[in-house]
């Protein structure tokens, strides 16, 4: 039997499908700032459907519009909108009503219910879980009378995000770190970040709330880092060894781990020294550079390889994530400025990404494309079908 005929006779419905969380159900939580009076369209059904075409690899509103304008009834009907009483047909939203809606939800009470379909959907497989910290500024955004928005996340390494707030123009990342982390659970977790955010209070917070950090030490520290620098780390024996070769050169990597008996940092445990030496495959060129860091893991809580794991795994946030929504939804090259919809659309690429990353696809554009040639597609992965 043909293999296309064996996998139809596999779909025949006596195998049962795994549930899938319903994004609608975690939308209904978005409050509705609209007057009762005039309202056509029900308020989930118009933020499902913008979910659902960016799913399917819409980058902007016009594109939104047109992917909704394109579906058909059965679709529609599924997405939550009703149909008229005199036809019995649903008309499509317009590609304005659905800017207006968009410039008008609250971001934070949307990036809470992305981040918790998100973890709902499909819970991580690693036995700890490992959460980045990182912040993103968008750049088409910036006005002549207002600077461009700035971001912060808290992300899965493989790319998902848990939570996303936007940051004051008047502050930086700072004074946003507890309170993105506050709706995720984070018993038992590993946080990493820049060195931006390795602040004593941060420490704390983390201990307070049951997780781990990992927090890398620069010359914003110059005491600490010095203390860590000057550890005796050639008598330290080697936790991990790597080699590899890409973008033309060839890469070692080292990493250590010391114990101490006191470091001026909260709860710190441990100090690791990681060594990259690079070899540039045309030019011969040799650099090595040194990075210190401090966790609050005690000796034997992670290997070497898992910690090496971790601290690559960070790095790797900004291809995972930041790359693939400048570089496929032309997130820097957007020009929307309007009100909250540059949050809100952000929001929703974090969502398209980390549903694909969740499923199991490394070629993000790929998977748009795949997703955008049936409409019943992207309703299958948030649940609706």
């Amino acid at each position: 039997m043909p293999s296309c005929l064996q996998e139809l006779g596999d779909a025949s419905g006596l195998v049962p499908l795994k549930t899938v969380a319903d994004l609608r159900n975690y939308l209904a939580t978005v409050p509705d700032p609209r007057a009762r009076r005039g309202i056509r369209h029900p308020w989930t059904a118009l933020l499902t459907a913008a979910a659902a075409a960016v799913l399917a690899g819409a980058s902007s509103i016009t594109a939104i519009g047109e992917w909704v304008a394109d579906a058909p009834q059965h679709v529609l009907a599924m997405l939550g909108f009703r149909p008229d009483p005199l036809t019995g047909l649903i008309c499509p939203p317009h590609a304005t009503t659905i800017r207006l809606v968009l410039a008008a939800a609250d971001g934070d009470a949307l990036d809470r219910a992305i981040g918790d379909f998100l973890q709902e959907r499909k819970a991580p497989a690693s036995r700890r879980k490992i959460i980045a910290v990182d912040g993103k500024t968008l750049r088409g955004s910036r006005t002549a009378k207002q600077p461009a928005v700035a971001l912060i996340a808290a992300m899965t390494h493989s790319g998902q995000v848990l939570a996303q707030r936007q940051i004051d123009g008047k502050s930086n990342e700072i004074p946003a770190f507890a309170p993105l982390l506050d709706s995720i659970d984070l018993t038992g977790a590993v946080i990493t970040a820049d060195a931006l955010h390795t602040q004593h209070n941060h420490a704390t917070y983390l201990h307070k709330r049951g997780a781990h950090y990992l927090a890398v030490l620069k010359r914003n520290h110059p005491a600490l880092h010095e203390s860590v620098r000057r550890l005796p780390w050639r008598d330290v024996r080697l936790d991990h060894y790597e080699r590899g070769r890409a973008h033309h050169r060839d890469e070692i990597r080292r990493l250590k781990t010391a114990t101490f008996a006191h470091l001026d940092y909260p709860h710190a445990r441990q100090a690791l020294q990681v060594v990259r030496r690079r070899r540039d495959l045309g030019t011969g060129k040799l650099t090595i550079e040194r990075i210190y860091l401090v966790t609050s893991l005690p000796p034997g809580a992670a290997t070497g390889s898992e910690l090496a794991t971790w601290i690559r795994g960070h790095w790797r946030i900004e291809n995972q994530l930041h790359h693939v929504r400048d570089r496929t939804f032309h997130e820097d090259a957007s020009k929307t400025r309007t009100r909250r919809l540059p949050r809100v659309m952000a929001g929703l690429r974090n969502l398209a990404i980390g549903i694909h990353r969740q499923d199991g696809h490394t070629n993000i554009a790929a998977a748009l494309r795949h997703t955008a040639r049936d409409h019943l597609r992207p309703l299958t992965a948030l649940g609706l079908a």
